[in-house]
Formats: C-alpha cells, sequence, structure tokens
C-alpha cells in the first residue's frame, strides 16, 4: 500500500513539473521581438530608418510600411523604384504597388504613371474604394481626383541609360543588378541598384503590415506588370501567422503565389528562413535550368518577430530594424 501510495504521489508531482515547464515554455513562445520592420535590399536600410520613426512611438505597422517604402520612392538615385526609375522599352517611366494590413485589407496599382508615390495611391485605393487594383489610365485619374500631382518621372539619367540601351535593345534581366547589361558604372545608383523594395513589419500591439513597390524590369515591354502589386506574389500579410516579400524576376514569384506560399509554409509550422527556401525550392523544382539564370529572393517575419530570407542566388540582401539591431544582412542562397 506504501508502495502504491509514493507511485501516486510521484507521479502527481512529475505531472505538475511538466506541466509546469510546458506552460513556462509556451509563455516563453508568446514573448514576441516587437516591433520590428524588415526591408529587402540596401535601399531598405534608409527605408527602414523612417519606418522606426513611427514603430518607435508605438504606430501602426500599415503606417510604418507606407512611409519607409516611400523613402526609396522619392529618391532619384534608386533607379528601380519610383521617381528616377528606368523607362520601358518605349521611354514611359511605369509604377505598380500594392499594401496590405493586419485585416486583409490590401489595395494595388498597376501600371501607373506620372505619380511619385505609387504606395500611397495604393493605400487610397484600399481605404476609400470597394476595389483592391487599379490600374493604367483608371488608377491615374484616380490618383488625380485625390490630390496626387502629375510629375514627370524620367530623370535625366534614366532617359540616358534607356538609350544606351535602344542601340541594341537587348533584353536580358540581370541578376542583382538591374542595369548591369549597361557596363555603365557611371550612371547614378548603378551599384548595388535592385528592383523591388518589399517591407513588413510588426508593431507594438502584435500587428502586422506590408508594402511593396516598383519600377519594374528596365526596358521591360509596355504594359508589363511584375508581381509587386499582386497581393499573393509580391507581398502577402496574414496576421494570425506572418508576413512575406519578394523580390527578383517577377514572373517566377507569380507562377507559384510566392509570398503567399511563403506564409502558408509557416503556418504549417515552418521557421521563415525554412519557409521562404522551400519557396524557392518551388522555382528550382518548376525551372532547374532556368533557375541558375536569375534571382528570386524571399524575406519572411512570422507572428513572434522571427524573421529569415532565402534567394535562388548570392547578393540579395535586406535591412532589419527591432529595438536592438539597425543592421544589412546577406540572405542564403541555393546557387
Amino acid at each position: 500500500m506504501s508502495t502504491r501510495r509514493k507511485f501516486i504521489i510521484n507521479t502527481f508531482i512529475g505531472s505538475t513539473t511538466i506541466a509546469a515547464s510546458c506552460k513556462a515554455a509556451a509563455s516563453a513562445k508568446v514573448t514576441a521581438n516587437k516591433p520590428v520592420v524588415l526591408s529587402t535590399w540596401d535601399f531598405g536600410f534608409p527605408a527602414n530608418a523612417e519606418a522606426w520613426k513611427i514603430l518607435d512611438k508605438g504606430g501602426r505597422a500599415l503606417d510604418a510600411v507606407e512611409a519607409g517604402v516611400r523613402v526609396p520612392e522619392g529618391d532619384p538615385k534608386v533607379q528601380t523604384v519610383g521617381y528616377g526609375g528606368f523607362p520601358d522599352r518605349d521611354g514611359h517611366v511605369t509604377l505598380d504597388a500594392c499594401i496590405m494590413d493586419d485585416k486583409y485589407n490590401c489595395g494595388s496599382v498597376m501600371f501607373l504613371e506620372h505619380i511619385k508615390h505609387p504606395i500611397s495611391v495604393a493605400r487610397m485605393v484600399m481605404e476609400k474604394t470597394p476595389h483592391i487594383v487599379l490600374a493604367g489610365e483608371g488608377a491615374l485619374q484616380f490618383a488625380l481626383s485625390n490630390g496626387f500631382q502629375k510629375e514627370n518621372l524620367l530623370i535625366p539619367e534614366s532617359e540616358r541609360a534607356w538609350k544606351e540601351w535602344l542601340k541594341t535593345s537587348r533584353y536580358e534581366p540581370q541578376m542583382n543588378i538591374e542595369n548591369k547589361s549597361f557596363k555603365n558604372d557611371t550612371l547614378p545608383g548603378s551599384k548595388n541598384n535592385h528592383d523591388t523594395i518589399g517591407m513588413i513589419a510588426l508593431d507594438k500591439d502584435g500587428n502586422l503590415s506590408g508594402a511593396c513597390t516598383t519600377s519594374g524590369l528596365a526596358f521591360k515591354m509596355h504594359g508589363r506588370v511584375g508581381d509587386s502589386p499582386i497581393i499573393g506574389a509580391g507581398l502577402y500579410v496574414d496576421n494570425e501567422i506572418g508576413a512575406a516579400t519578394s523580390t527578383g524576376v517577377g514572373e517566377e514569384v507569380i507562377r507559384i503565389a510566392g509570398s503567399f506560399l511563403v506564409v502558408e509554409l509557416m503556418r504549417q509550422g515552418m521557421s521563415p528562413e525554412k519557409a521562404c527556401y522551400e519557396a524557392v525550392q518551388r522555382i528550382i523544382k518548376r525551372s532547374p535550368g532556368k533557375a541558375k539564370q536569375i534571382q528570386v529572393g524571399f524575406l519572411a517575419l512570422n507572428k513572434n518577430g522571427e524573421y529569415g530570407a532565402y534567394a535562388l542566388q548570392k547578393g540579395f540582401s535586406y535591412a532589419l530594424t527591432d529595438q536592438n539591431n539597425n543592421k544589412m544582412t546577406d540572405s542564403k542562397s541555393v546557387y
């Protein structure tokens, strides 16, 4: 009887200890790294600085990502986003952008000309219309009717690069450096000048938002739209799970609904880095030969503030800002 009593008591104590340990582990898991903001490429560093001004004061992730990506949109030295972006092969600067908040609200503009900050137009589409996407002339009309100013976005340096390209009209999307094919390092922004800026953020209240904006591939066909303004491709946010964004050759991201895929893989329990890796592998599996010739990168952030990235090729970097860090990080890559 004494042995049986001891067994019951020891079993109870052991169960209580395990339960307490599990509770402690669960509490540790819930403790999130917040606020935190991530963005693609080296021009994400000043973009993060602007976003952090809002996050550090307890502001919304939505406001932070809009303010952040407006920085490269307005910088003529960044020739793959917004003002100063490289034109299409017909000489038109056409811009794409999308934004998504923590409640599945989203807005997008595609093939928009003459407006310096397409991300703010995208947010207005989200907040002032029953639609998600406006494109081309309709997007421009909407922007102008809501107080945006029509501007010439083709700066002399980008126009000069376009005219140089016209001498051969060779269309070869380059990895990491969009205008590498010019072999002209005197052009402003010709080094480390990448394509899309995607930004994802988690605020102090634990809410996620994201933004993505670009002028697209240099000298693309007139009317071409990539992954950047497509919800689920260039950007996706699920406030229960996490957020993801992409960069690189948008056509390959669209084929696999890349950012949505990354979030769904995180839903299955994968870490952000592992989810990005699996998305990259999906591209390789679909087209292994082509995957070795192009660049695609994914960047992800989960609800706990954990983050990660993965790319096809070396060279993809991202900016991180949180309470303890403000740095650029080189992404891991397959090749």
